[in-house]
């Protein structure tokens, strides 16, 4: 059973930095593209960066191009999205998404999020406010 647990949110001031965790369970990150998604009170949830398993590709959101950095460990079954110089417009409740990689584009791109919004297994989410 696939399972994802995400952790490391919590409240910081603007221009802060958080790491979030995306623990995974009941399969191995070779097999799976795993995205990050946040989903703000009033708004739509959209995707933020993904990784691809098949080539170790990234894609991110213009939003956060150059702040934030998606990585994976296939020892620690853990995906990391590292936020740097955060904005309060990056408040928001973020989750991991999981889908196999046979059904997905090969290199990162913004339609495997898509993929993975529609059909990927999602964790809780854990929740990042930016505010002075």
């Amino acid at each position: 059973q696939v399972q994802l647990v995400e952790s490391g949110g919590g409240l910081v001031q603007p221009g802060g930095s958080l790491r979030l965790s995306c623990a995974a369970s009941g399969f191995t990150l070779d097999s799976y593209g795993i995205s990050w998604f946040r989903h703000a009170p009033g708004m739509e949830r959209v995707g933020v960066s993904c990784i691809s398993s098949s080539d170790g590709s990234t894609y991110y959101t213009d939003s956060v191009k150059g702040r934030f950095t998606i990585s994976s460990d296939s020892a620690r079954s853990t995906v990391y999205l590292q936020m740097n110089d955060l904005k309060p417009e990056d408040t928001a409740a973020y989750y991991c998404a999981a889908e196999e990689v046979s059904t997905l584009p090969r290199r990162a791109t913004a339609q495997s999020m898509h993929i993975m919004m529609r059909f990927g297994a999602w964790g809780q989410g854990t929740q990042v406010t930016v505010s002075s």
